[in-house]
């Protein structure tokens, strides 16, 4: 078995955690602190299969193959059946290999090592990647999952020191590393102890895992490091440097009970060095004028503290020294029409905001964070770099000048024209270019035709505005119908519009209804109330009255068909109840005075026979006395 030592700079803190015990415990992570890595199997890289475990690792079959029921292999590649395909856990490697394993059809152990160069009486964390192989989809959907039992033994294989279960890993749609751990205790005058993994499922179809990157750390109390404000970290601005302060190591007493300490420094957070002398609990810095890390390092007792396989590392306390940003970079003064917006503006990098203020010192405040200002008003205006981190503020502020040009006034229109007409349409700006939507560049353009014309103005500084004419039609009135409808005539257009009518051209009416019209022959008018346009028709009013009062008094002493002689043809009969013909006339102008042989006749009903022009009306009047 191929193990080796590797050093980690900075461990990540894992998620669940359980304190070390020296009776069996749960799975779980240290939550305290952890050191380097003093162990870290990944099984190797390369693009094929093996080497093959030492021996007394494992009762399992070795394969260069597809591994069956009972057998592992060493591979960069898991495209065996129909498992996943997937490529090993460890981060950055190239073709790496994980150890690739088909569970026997008993269940039981598959692999044990002795892991060696321990301390006594210290806590290690160890953990392990696993993956179930094979896809949801695979055995029909209900293959065997993967139950791996970890068990940590000291090295005379009889004393338990922890141990754990994953529990069921069930196959999944896509491939998922998971991390399982344990937490233990060396026993006094040990420093070796036994790794057994048991497959606690049964072979057959499914129960394939992979596992990659086992891993044995040191595990001690969680340790911060703050200053005397509470910090875990300062970032301060280089005007304030040279910077010192006094640090803290803070355990939390989880997994040590006594605690010896040795302080580190780096100057770029990878490589470490111990500080000499410096061996208490809190620590003085000298006078920093450059960004420096620190950590301590923290065991049991001063034996342990020099052995990298039986300390564990702090938190790191980051001191930052942020140098001034640069100025801001202009990108140029600005030159704005009084209608337009664009903004003066600067450039800095990602890690600087800019604070926009109204004098080259001191002054107000006019905008934070952004690297454009729009101000309303001439002038010159001053941007201030500030570092994001530590608020190190530029030496000087970059003057930028905005200057505002009056553009051309111009107001928009409403206008109307008549149908068939032409009108002349008026920029109403001097002194200016001019560029109308038809194309045209004179001052002022004549049009036919309704609809929204544009005409933009451009002066000698270059502003232009734009001034919008709204062209409206008003189409002249179109005669649909006149209708007679007894006293009433009635006119019906085909268009709407401002419209008035009127029976003489003289006097016109917003109604298109005239009433109480005897009969007759009339000339009707309709004209648009703007001038655009009059239509005349003629009509034959053509009144049938319902009855006559022949009393002498000059109102409706007769019945009057006026009008009747102005059409081509006519006729007119009227008889009595027993159809006794009284009065006729034949293509002249008609009115009976309710008289026969000179005689008056008796207040009654009469009847009327009318033809005009083959049409025939029959009905009755009243004669009243």
């Amino acid at each position: 078995m191929n193990f080796f030592v590797k050093n980690i700079n900075k461990i990540t803190v894992l998620l669940i955690c359980f304190l070390a015990s020296k009776t069996q415990a749960q799975l779980g992570f240290c939550n305290g602190n952890s050191g380097d890595p003093i162990v870290e199997e990944t099984f190797g890289t390369g693009t094929t299969n093996g080497p093959q475990l030492p021996a007394g690792t494992t009762t399992y079959n070795f394969t260069t193959g597809a591994p069956d029921d009972g057998d592992y292999t060493i591979s960069s590649s898991t495209a065996y059946f129909d498992w996943h395909d997937i490529s090993d856990h460890t981060p950055n490697d190239t073709n790496g290999k994980s150890l690739i394993v088909n569970a026997d059809f008993t269940a039981g152990e598959f692999y044990r090592t002795t892991i060696s160069g321990l301390c006594e009486n210290t806590s290690y964390e160890f953990s392990s990647w696993l993956i179930n192989l094979l896809p949801s989809s695979g055995c029909g959907g209900g293959g065997i999952p993967i139950n791996v039992r970890f068990e940590i033994w000291d090295n005379t294989d009889t004393n338990p020191l922890a141990s754990g279960d994953t529990g069921d890993i069930f196959a999944s749609a896509t491939p998922i590393w998971q991390e399982y751990g344990l937490v233990f205790q060396t026993l006094p005058s040990q420093t070796s102890i036994i790794l057994k993994m048991i497959n606690n499922g049964v072979g057959g179809c499914g129960n394939d895992l992979a596992i990659d990157d086992i891993v044995f750390k040191t595990c001690g109390d969680f340790i911060t490091i703050t200053d005397n404000l509470y910090s875990t970290n300062v970032s301060i601005c280089e005007d304030q440097t040279p910077f010192s302060t006094v640090l803290i190591a803070n355990p939390d007493f989880s997994i040590y009970t006594t605690h010896v300490y040795q302080w580190q420094e780096s100057t770029d957070g990878i490589n470490w060095s111990d500080i000499p002398g410096e061996t208490n609990q809190t620590f003085a810095t000298p006078a920093l004028i450059n960004s420096t890390y620190y950590r301590v390092k923290v065991a049991e007792d001063a034996i342990n503290l020099s052995n990298p396989l039986c300390n564990s590392l702090s938190e790191v306390f980051e001191i930052i020294i942020v140098p001034k940003p640069n100025s801001p970079v202009s990108n140029g003064d600005v030159i704005n029409c009084d209608n337009e917006t664009q903004p003066v503006s600067v450039t800095v990098p990602n890690d600087v905001i800019v604070n926009w203020y109204d004098a080259a010192n001191g002054g107000n405040l006019l905008l934070q964070n952004n690297t454009s200002f729009q101000p309303n008003t001439a002038g010159v205006y001053y941007a201030e770099a500030v570092s994001n981190v530590a608020n190190c503020i530029s030496d000087f502020r970059t003057a930028v000048t905005i200057d505002f040009y009056q553009s051309p006034f111009v107001f928009d229109e409403d206008l109307t024209f008549c149908e068939n007409e032409q009108i002349t349409l008026f920029s109403n700006v001097v002194n200016v270019t001019y560029s109308w939507n038809t194309g045209e560049i004179t001052s002022e353009i004549t049009v036919d035709a309704p609809g929204i014309y544009t005409v933009e103005v451009t002066n000698s500084n270059d502003c232009s505005s734009i001034k919008t004419i709204t062209l409206t039609q008003i189409d002249a009135p179109i005669i649909d119908n006149i209708n007679s409808e007894g006293f009433s005539i009635i006119v019906t257009t085909l268009n709407s519009g401002d419209f008035e009518y009127s029976l003489n051209g003289i006097l016109y009416q917003l109604s298109n209804t005239f009433l109480a019209v005897e009969g007759g022959k009339y000339t009707v008018y309709v004209r648009e109330r703007n001038g655009c346009g009059i239509v005349t028709q003629d009509i034959l009013h053509f009144v049938i009255p319902i009855f006559f009062t022949p009393n002498g008094d000059n109102k409706n002493d007769s019945f009057d068909l006026k009008g009747i002689e102005y059409f081509s043809t006519s006729e007119v009969f009227i008889f009595d109840r027993y159809g006794k013909l009284l009065k006729s006339s034949k293509n002249s102008r008609f009115a009976w005075d309710g008289t026969f042989n000179n005689n008056p006749l008796p207040t009654s009903d009469y009847w009327y026979v009318i033809k005009i022009d083959g049409t025939e009306f029959r009905g009755h009047f009243t004669l009243k006395r």
